[in-house]
């Protein structure tokens, strides 16, 4: 067993001068307040502010990023706690963490459990097979404190704004709840992700236009009605805090379809007659929709295409979606994505935060696109590329054509909300570190690398998506 100590100076420069120039641009930001704008932690669970249930449940099981790797070594996922009925107890979980801790050297993953590990639950000691059930008893005490209930983490990560991923068809009951308990400080706003109604060929597709009916109380067996019922749903988005959508789709085609061949296609889908190529053809006309919506209404369009969901059906069959097989695919912007920018991509109410697990778009297309279009900012590293190393080959490829300001500020994106300030504490250091070098190679002022440092946590994430 070895103590667990995060170094004080990781991820800053080695290089003596840069060093002391990335400790000094790091301590002007270390406490600075989160604005977390992408990510997928349940609102309800802030509301209920119960105690929770074990330190599996919370660290481990609703993480896939963990379960993945772990899945990769040979865990199975029942073992994780996933599955319609799991059997295994928050203790064996963690057992199976520790017996396998090794395996995540050199990933983020071990990285951000060491910060949360010893910063968040003040452990000492590593994961390992002997202390296993030492440290989760230790853990599960420490959960039962008042201390660690949703809420009081919540003030002490110093959390200004959560934004969750929600489904149109939600009620938004938490949302509103928590923005109108007075003893509740903070702001989780509802973020609107219609992909769910972009795909007339999946299983599916018409009970979810139902559930949408129902909450919108707009008719969707129509495509005309599909459209207002999202349109209904946005506003009510809107009239509960939210300020962004996301949308995450195979491509960034954006075709649109003119009313009559849309409405054909809406009504094939309905009758399961709709071949693929159609389904394709509808699911680009949605996502033009959708651009023009937020061209009108001010909600904010994050869009990650490039993702191939699901890869290995038999473990979506088992165990449902987000159980970390959605693996990357080859990604593309400027030409997919010109008919949205033609006639939205300076009209001033429209923006559009693009997304990608395809690094070799950051330099080719995004930061470029982001570079002359007032309406495009260039995401952070999401999924994939959240890494201390993706950080900072972002900087190098996306600074060049966008600068700092026409970026979205970091992205947890997250279910796991204790690895919320390890996550972010990652980007405050990457980027005093990639600072220190402009500093120390004359092309930044300190001073204007701290300014830069201090709105790329603030200022740029709340100003890129409207907060």
């Amino acid at each position: 067993m070895t103590a667990l100590s995060p170094h004080p100076d990781r991820l800053l420069p080695s290089d003596p001068t840069q060093l002391a120039i990335a400790r000094r641009l790091y301590a002007e930001v270390a406490d600075a307040p989160i604005y977390s704008p992408h990510g997928h932690v349940d609102a309800s669970m802030l509301l209920r502010n119960e105690r929770f249930p074990d330190p599996a449940a919370l660290l481990i099981t609703p993480d896939h990023y963990v379960t993945r790797m772990l899945h990769a070594v040979g865990v199975p996922l029942d073992a994780l706690g996933l599955g319609p009925a799991p059997e295994q107890s928050g203790r064996e979980i963690w057992r199976r963490l520790c017996e396998h801790w090794d395996d995540f050297l050199g990933t983020p993953v071990r990285y951000w459990f060491e910060t949360e590990f010893s910063e968040v639950f003040g452990l000492t000691e590593h994961p390992s097979t002997a202390n296993a059930d030492e440290l989760y008893d230790q853990l599960d005490a420490t959960l039962a404190g008042e201390d660690f209930r949703p809420r009081a983490l919540f003030d002490r990560f110093r959390i200004e704004v959560l934004a969750t991923t929600d489904d149109p068809a939600d009620d938004l009951a938490a949302h509103l709840a928590l923005r109108d308990d007075p003893s509740f400080t903070g702001r989780v706003l509802p973020t609107f992700r219609a992909d769910r109604y972009m795909h007339p060929d999946e299983d599916g597709w018409a009970g979810r236009l139902d559930r949408l009916a129902e909450r919108s109380g707009v008719d969707c067996s129509t495509y005309a009605g599909l459209l207002d019922a999202l349109r209904s749903r946005r506003a009510a988005f809107i009239a509960a805090g939210g300020t962004a959508t996301d949308t995450g789709v195979l491509d960034a085609g954006s075709e649109p379809l003119d009313a009559a061949a849309a409405e054909r296609l809406h009504r094939a889908g309905l009758d399961g007659t709709i071949t693929a190529s159609e389904a394709v053809a509808y699911r680009h006309n949605m996502l033009y929709r959708l651009a023009e919506m937020a061209s009108e209404d001010g909600l904010v369009m994050q869009l990650h295409p490039g993702v191939i969901r699901n890869h290995h059906r038999p473990t979506f069959d088992r165990f449902g979606p987000d159980t970390g097989h959605d693996l990357p695919s080859v990604g593309a912007f400027t030409v997919p994505l010109t008919p949205i920018l033609r006639d939205f991509g300076t009209n001033p109410t429209f923006r559009l935060v693009l997304f990608t697990v395809d690094e070799t778009t950051f330099s080719r297309e995004i930061a470029p696109l982001a570079g002359f279009y007032p309406s495009v900012y260039a995401g952070a590293p999401w999924w994939f590329l959240d890494t201390p190393a993706g950080i900072a080959r972002f900087r190098a490829a996306a600074t060049d054509s966008a600068g700092f300001t026409k970026t979205s500020g970091f992205i947890d994106d997250t279910r796991a909300f204790c690895s919320i300030p390890a996550r972010h504490d990652m980007s405050r250091r990457g980027d005093a570190a990639f600072l220190a070098g402009l500093v120390a190679t004359h092309q930044l002022s300190e001073d204007a690398a701290a300014g830069i440092a201090h709105r790329l946590v603030s200022d740029i994430p709340r100003a890129t998506f409207r907060l």
